[in-house]
């Protein structure tokens, strides 16, 4: 299975995307993430599975969660983290990323957690890394953002169980610019669910292949129907501006989940959103802090998922954990 993201011998060296990763890859890393959360929220222990080994966290755009998320998950495995600053780096003065990457590669470092705007860049990243040197995209442009999609399905799989055939799934917003979208449709698409449903204002929807496979349903009810789960995405506010929506009043009556609306789905039906959320546009108060959302357990989850990447792309032989 020899790619970008993976050695020779088929195992995961980079995860940039989970487009293209076997099911059972997607499965074993979150049965792993199962097998941590216990450690991963409990601030008190520590794993020493990465003891010796150097995460940077190389932000270039705004981040509380995942940001966040990744340096709890680093420490928990008994990593150092170096949490780059780019308000003070010579990214200022016109370094490019790549230099920066070879640069903080040259001292040391093992993995880099990379945000960027700019869509495809990691590629350029996983390509540059020396030999035992890993790449993690915690979001790139409207690319990917795999380790959201991988929390999003444990979210999913922890309700639901591990066999999602039976399950219709919503989502519902801005899927067009959406990097979260364009992680969990394919891993949806692999865990093999029964049912992926969309929709979306027309002028926030993509036109390439990443709805290959989805019913598109514009009438908001009507998509809600009998649905297990209700993944709602951020709406954007910049796209008021570039006028792909009218306004947020009529987005709200149009797209956002009220409980009245929430009732058309399953009795157990879920709800995600990755956050932030701009409650009273795409969510209710009501529904998001409601008995069935699912948020903040999306949030929790992150630390384990994020955990389990980094093990196994790290992970050397040796060290004294479960």
């Amino acid at each position: 299975m020899p790619s970008l993201q993976h050695h020779p011998d088929g195992r995961l060296r980079h995860l940039i995307t989970l487009d293209g990763l076997e099911r059972q890859e997607i499965e074993s890393l979150l049965e792993r993430a199962q097998q941590l959360r216990a450690v991963a929220l409990d601030g008190r222990s520590a794993l020493d599975a990465l003891r010796g080994r150097t995460i940077v966290n190389l932000f270039f755009e705004p981040s509380t969660r995942t940001r966040s998320s990744f340096q709890l998950a680093a420490r928990r495995l008994g990593a150092e983290v170096l949490n780059f600053d780019v308000a003070h780096s010579s990214s200022r003065k016109g370094e490019s990323l790549l230099d920066t990457f070879r640069n903080l590669q040259a001292m040391g470092s093992d993995l880099f957690v990379v945000r960027v705007a700019e869509s495809g860049v990691l590629d350029s990243l996983a390509a540059a890394a020396n030999p035992g040197v890993s790449v993690v995209n915690a979001g790139d442009g409207r690319s990917a953002h795999p380790t959201q999609g991988l929390l999003d399905m444990l979210t999913i799989r922890q309700h639901k169980g591990a066999d999602f055939s039976a399950l219709t799934v919503l989502l519902v917003g801005d899927i067009l610019h959406s990097r979260v979208a364009r992680s969990d449709l394919p891993a949806l698409r692999t865990l093999g669910v029964g049912q992926i449903r969309v929709c979306a204002p027309a002028t926030l929807l993509p036109t390439d292949h990443t709805l290959d496979g989805c019913t598109q349903i514009d009438d908001f009810d009507a998509a809600l129907e009998g649905v297990d789960v209700v993944m709602m995405l951020r709406l954007q506010r910049e796209r008021m501006e570039e006028g792909l929506i009218s306004s947020l009043e009529d987005y709200h009556r149009n797209y956002g989940l009220s409980p009245e609306r929430l009732r058309r789905a399953k009795p157990d039906a879920i709800v995600t959103h990755p956050g932030p959320m701009n409650r009273g546009v795409e969510i209710d108060d009501a529904v998001a802090d409601g008995p069935q959302s699912v948020i903040l357990q999306q949030v929790s989850n992150g630390v384990a998922v994020r955990m389990a990447v980094m093990e196994r792309l790290l992970y050397r032989a040796g060290a004294n954990y479960p």
